[in-house]
């Protein structure tokens, strides 16, 4: 019999899981929809999105961890929030839809190849302190 807890975490995980899909999907007919308010913007609800996306991946890892596995609400987590928030910030990037200047460019693309960067250290970091099987 699973633990209330872990339960909890899984019913936590799909909120955030659906949270962040439908901010990931941010768009005028899916605002309609949900009569919710709309924005021209769509930068900041998708990186909303793409962080909420991070945290249903934590709380997962969290609800089925091993003993030697990475913690969700830890360093696991973190590396999930990180890279699905970064990954979504590259997309935006590589997809050419953001007129920024070029101080702005410049500072997204650091930002995102810092927290994908961060987020493969402290994997790196946990699997090589880890005894051998």
């Amino acid at each position: 019999m699973p633990k209330p807890v872990s339960v909890l975490l899984v019913v936590d995980a799909a909120i955030n899981y659906l949270l962040g899909l439908l901010l990931l999907c941010f768009s005028r007919p899916l605002t309609r929809l949900l009569g919710v308010p709309h924005t021209e913007v769509t930068f900041y609800p998708t990186i909303l999105g793409g962080v909420l996306f991070g945290i249903g991946a934590a709380l997962t890892i969290e609800a089925f961890r091993q003993p030697e596995g990475l913690a969700g609400l830890g360093l696991g987590g973190a590396v999930a929030i990180n890279l699905c928030g970064g990954m979504v910030l590259l997309i935006w990037l590589v997809s050419g839809a953001l007129d920024l200047p070029l101080r702005g460019r410049a500072f997204l693309w650091t930002l995102a190849i810092v927290l994908v960067g961060i987020s493969a250290a402290e994997v790196l970091a946990h699997y090589r302190k880890r005894p051998p099987v």
